[in-house]
C-alpha cells in the first residue's frame, strides 16, 4: 500500500512541478557552469548506494571541499541556488528516485557512506526501510545548516550530536511506518516550508 501510495503522490507531484522544474533548470544553468542536476552517492535501504537526484545549487565540482554545507551563506552556494535550499525546492527530483523504488516519500534521510560509516550495529536500523525525501529529523533540523555555521568543529557537531539525535528521530517512524503516518509527516513538512 505504501509503494502504491508513493507512486501515485510522485507520479502527480512529478506532472504538476515539470514546468517549473524547467523553468528552474534554465536559471540554474545561466548562472553557472554545470548542469541542472547534482547526483550525489547515498546509502539507502539494506546498506546498497544510489544515487539521489537534487537541484544544483552549488558551483561545479563545490563538494570537493567538504560533503557538508556550514551555514546558508556557504562562498559555494549559488544565488538561485540559495533560493531552492531555503524553499526546499532543491529536493524535488527526488520524487524520481522515488518512482524507481529507491526512496519513499516518508522515510529516514540517506546519509553519505562517510557518515553511515559511523553507524552503530543498533543504529543501522534504519537501513531496514527505504529512505525518504521527508521525516522528523528533516522537520526538527530544518535549519541544521544554521546549526553547523554556529560551530567550531562542523563535522564533529554532526558526527557527535546532530547525526544520533536524527536517527533516534527516524526509529521514532520506524515505529508506524504507515500511509496514514506518512501523509501526516507530509502535511507538517508542507506547513513548515510554507512558513
Amino acid at each position: 500500500m505504501k509503494r502504491l501510495f508513493d507512486i501515485f503522490v510522485s507520479s502527480i507531484t512529478l506532472l504538476i512541478f515539470l514546468p517549473f522544474g524547467i523553468i528552474i533548470s534554465l536559471l540554474i544553468i545561466l548562472e553557472s557552469r554545470g548542469g541542472a542536476f547534482y547526483i550525489q552517492q547515498r546509502i539507502g535501504r539494506y546498506g546498497k548506494s544510489f544515487g539521489l537526484f537534487k537541484f544544483r545549487t552549488m558551483r561545479k565540482d563545490a563538494d570537493k571541499a567538504g560533503k557538508l554545507t556550514v551555514g546558508m551563506r556557504d562562498q559555494r552556494i549559488t544565488k538561485i541556488g540559495y533560493f531552492l535550499r531555503k524553499s526546499k525546492l532543491d529536493e524535488f527530483p527526488q520524487f524520481l528516485n522515488v518512482l524507481i523504488g529507491q526512496m519513499s516519500i516518508v522515510g529516514p534521510r540517506p546519509e553519505v557512506q562517510e557518515y553511515v560509516d559511523h553507524y552503530t550495529t543498533e543504529q543501522k536500523e534504519i537501513l531496514s526501510v527505504r529512505p525518504g525525501i521527508t521525516d522528523y529529523a528533516s522537520l526538527e533540523y530544518f535549519n541544521e545548516n544554521r546549526l553547523l555555521g554556529q560551530s567550531d568543529d562542523p563535522q564533529r557537531t554532526y558526527i557527535e550530536e546532530i547525526m544520533p539525535a536524527k536517527i533516534k528521530l527516524n526509529k521514532k517512524y520506524l515505529e508506524r511506518p504507515t500511509v496514514g503516518h506518512d501523509i501526516q509527516i507530509m502535511w507538517k513538512t508542507f506547513l513548515k516550508i510554507i512558513r
